[in-house]
């Protein structure tokens, strides 16, 4: 879901894709978002564990759920639990096509929710409760029948009790504000559109005198133009003559431009026909000329008085979509007019920039009640052509006005990607955008990385309505905890609450309490390096608490308190006891002497059981260190031993890990021997040319369930005098985009037929978990007659493993 290669899948016929990151936080209670595209059967599985490639359900024993969407050519939604058929209905609106569509399913103590569009918890379809619930389901699988399915943007979404608010509450910030006079319109999407502004007076700049009785009616020229051509001026105010027209004529073809439907009596089609054809509203002269076919083909008299309904193709407004979607405005002339700013009545300053776009005040009122407001409520704008800004990104607000005139995000990927979408979801936030918003958010949780949590969070945490952002940036801050607090300093930025979450959420994982401690007295402190409890402490005796924490201080005891300090050696918690951290800070000398009392005393006597400060925090890894070279201390030793369960077997053989070369597997390019007990005299891996530069390489896959944060690795050079000294060490988890984990230049160690030799990994990527790792060799070998041969027998990795 956060990575990019995971934007788009096919699933052929009869398999399933089974995807590790797909999977509930909670047992039980969980939503899945997705778009795809199938000519039939969207088949979607809920199991306890993953499944495999060709995984069937139909032939699956063990508990499940299984949502079909578009069964029966199209036709039907079913549900079945455990392969049993419970749900079957025709004709709900979900429908699978050739052009991506998007849905949402959510599980909740077995409360099935299906609906379509790209916002979950919105626009739902199907609800199905289960008497009988199955509350283990956690992995998600996609899956398909007789055809190619094709899925892309995948979303787990954690759910709460209160889950159908975390979507909806993106619109909640902007309706209790809502302007009285536009009544409540903006309430929700169901009566969002430009309908809203049909005959309004708010925002129009022109009118049409209709009838003999000289009625006027307001109209908007950027609307009528792009729907038509009305023969309008941009450089006054219009008024069109319409004494022969009747009203109610005229008001059937305003409201089919701004409604895309509309009524109108047998005996006014005619005229209505007559109108749309003047002003070339072609759609509705169309469909005149078809009704007045079928009237001449039945005979009807043309004043029975009889009433009938016209509408525009499609005219249902659609989640996410432009507010033209169903009527029939010319998108392409739209954008035309935006662009050339013909017809604008508002140009957009921003405050040392300059002019940076001319637009018209009903698009921008249609998608914002601020800026409605600031047109009509008597502020200078109000009688004003321009609106000056302040502190506003012109790329962002080209962006906004950009989704405002066609209804897509179009940014493009690029370095500054993130900064400008951050830009966008507080611009939104700023002028009420709803769906500008929503879209913002998707696009964020779709981007999420290692570097982008800290950033978003800081700019998130401030808005109530990115609450599912924010939840979701904090659980990836925990659960990389060690990388978060070590890669940057970011974090240092983050505020109480915001921090206070992540170090006491439940999916925290570190390698140590010691990282805990020392991330919180960085915080403290808004410390411009990274340091350890040493540095701080050394800080306090020589100086003063104030001085050190300065507006931080009063915080001290509380966030302290999170620190599990039970978990830290013996031997530290003794040091830490007579630090002035402990003497000068009561609460922290209560804790220390706390946790020593409880390892002295053993936990059963404190009955502490309960208290999580006594238990090991979730998910922890499990340390594989490094003690000396050819030790059985390292992940591959322990993958051999079917991670510590039974007797050491070769793990290439056994097949928990695969090691592969950079050349063809011969009788000296074999990679079982490199993680042999047994020393082999001549081991290698050829040189091969990798865009174009010449290289060579072996490569190790601790397997797709497996992670290792990599702090140390050892090489054993082979029987030869090929010694090695340009090469890099690097990892991955997806075996394609390589990240150093120690580069050696000139590293003249290898200097021995047969020698051992260790390196330690630092830095920040130390703690990075991958899964693939490599040893690369950037430059040619001692060995002038084959200088690209990697001559390596024995390779081990160290660390932090699970």
């Amino acid at each position: 879901m956060e990575t990019k290669e995971k934007k788009f899948l096919t699933v052929a016929p009869f398999e399933c894709a089974w995807i590790k990151d797909l999977k509930f936080r909670e047992a039980g209670r969980g939503c899945v978002s997705f778009d795809a595209f199938a000519h039939n059967d969207v088949t979607v599985v809920f199991r306890e564990n993953v499944g495999s490639q060709h995984y069937h359900y139909k032939r699956d024993n063990s508990p499940h759920y299984t949502v079909i969407i578009g069964s029966h050519r199209n036709s039907r939604l079913k549900i079945e639990v455990d392969g049993k058929t419970v749900v079957d209905v025709v004709g709900i609106g979900l429908c699978c096509s050739s052009a991506f569509q998007s849905y949402w399913i959510s599980i909740y103590d077995g409360l099935i929710s299906i609906g379509k569009g790209r916002y979950p918890f919105q626009n739902l379809v199907f609800e199905w409760l289960d008497t009988n619930p199955n509350c283990s389901v956690q992995y998600v699988g996609l899956s398909s029948w007789d055809k190619h399915v094709g899925y892309r943007n995948v979303n787990v979404l954690p759910l709460t009790q209160n889950h159908l608010s975390l979507w909806k509450q993106v619109n909640s910030e902007y309706n209790g504000d809502g302007d009285e006079e536009l009544g409540d319109e903006q309430t929700g999407y169901d009566k969002w559109g430009l309908e809203n502004f049909l005959e309004s007076w708010e925002l129009s700049d022109m009118v049409f005198i209709v009838g003999e009785e000289a009625r006027s009616v307001p109209a908007h020229k950027v609307i009528l133009q792009a729907s038509g051509n009305f023969g309008l001026s941009s450089s006054h105010e219009d008024v069109i003559q319409l004494q022969q027209v009747a009203y109610p004529t005229l008001h059937a073809l305003l409201q089919y431009v701004y409604a895309g439907q509309t009524q109108i009596s047998e005996a006014q089609l005619s005229s209505l026909w007559g109108l749309a054809l003047r002003f070339e509203v072609m759609p509705l002269v169309k469909q005149c000329e078809e009704a007045m076919e079928r009237f001449k083909a039945n005979k009807k008299l043309s004043d029975s008085g009889e009433t009938m309904e016209l509408s525009y193709a499609s005219s249902h407004i659609h989640f996410g979509g432009n507010f033209c979607c169903g009527l029939p405005i010319n998108m392409q002339r739209l954008q035309q007019l935006r662009s050339t700013g013909e017809y604008s009545d508002i140009s957009i300053y921003i405050e040392g920039q300059g002019l940076i776009a001319r637009a018209h005040k009903v698009i921008l009122g249609l998608y914002s009640v601020p800026f409605t407001k600031m047109f009509t409520n008597g502020m200078c704008e109000s009688n004003s052509p321009e609106v000056c800004l302040r502190d506003e990104s012109p790329a962002a607000l080209k962006a906004m006005l950009e989704f405002m005139y066609c209804g897509d995000l179009r940014i493009e990927d690029n370095e500054d990607f993130g900064t400008l979408l951050l830009q966008l979801l507080l611009l939104s936030d700023k002028f009420g955008i709803s769906l500008l918003h929503q879209e913002c958010c998707k696009m964020l949780l779709e981007c999420l990385s290692e570097d982008s949590v800290c950033p978003i969070l800081q700019v998130v945490s401030s808005i109530p309505s990115c609450k599912l952002i924010k939840e979701t940036c904090e659980r990836n801050f925990a659960m990389h905890f060690d990388y978060r607090t070590t890669a940057s300093l970011d974090f240092i930025s983050l505020d109480e609450t915001t921090f206070r979450n992540i170090i006491q959420h439940p999916d925290l994982t570190v390698i140590s309490e010691e990282r805990v401690l020392d991330a919180i007295l960085m915080w403290y402190m808004k410390s411009e390096k990274l340091c350890g409890w040493e540095v701080v402490n050394e800080l306090i005796t020589n100086s003063t608490l104030e001085s050190v924490f300065k507006d931080r201080l009063q915080l001290v005891n509380d966030l302290l308190a999170s620190v599990r300090f039970s978990l830290l050696p013996y031997p530290l918690l003794k040091k830490l006891e007579n630090t002035s951290l402990s003497t000068q800070i009561s609460a922290f000398g209560d804790l220390v002497k706390e946790a020593i009392n409880y390892i002295e005393c053993g936990a059963a006597t404190h009955g502490n059981d309960q208290n999580e400060r006594f238990q090991h925090r979730r998910s922890s890894y499990k340390e594989l260190q490094y003690i000396c070279d050819g030790d059985s201390n390292g992940v591959l030793y322990f993958s051999g031993t079917s991670y510590g369960e039974h007797p050491w077997v070769n793990p290439v053989l056994s097949k928990r890990i695969t090691i592969t070369a950079s050349s063809p597997a011969s009788r000296h390019t074999d990679p079982k021997v490199l993680v042999s007990r047994t020393y082999q005299g001549t081991c290698f891996a050829g040189p091969r040319m990798e865009n174009g530069n010449i290289c060579a390489w072996w490569m190790v896959d601790i397997g797709k369930d497996h992670q290792l944060m990599c702090n140390y690795y050892t090489l054993r050079q082979d029987g030869s005098r090929a010694y090695i000294r340009n090469w890099k060490f690097q990892g991955c988890m997806d075996g394609k985009t390589w990240i150093d984990l120690r580069v050696h230049e000139n590293d003249q160690t290898m200097c021995k037929p047969g020698q051992f030799a260790s390196w330690p990994v630092t830095g920040p990527n130390a703690l990075l978990p991958f899964r693939f790792f490599r040893v690369l060799l950037t430059g040619p070998t001692t060995d002038a007659s084959n200088p690209w041969n990697l001559c390596i027998c024995f390779l081990e990795l160290y660390g932090y493993f699970r």
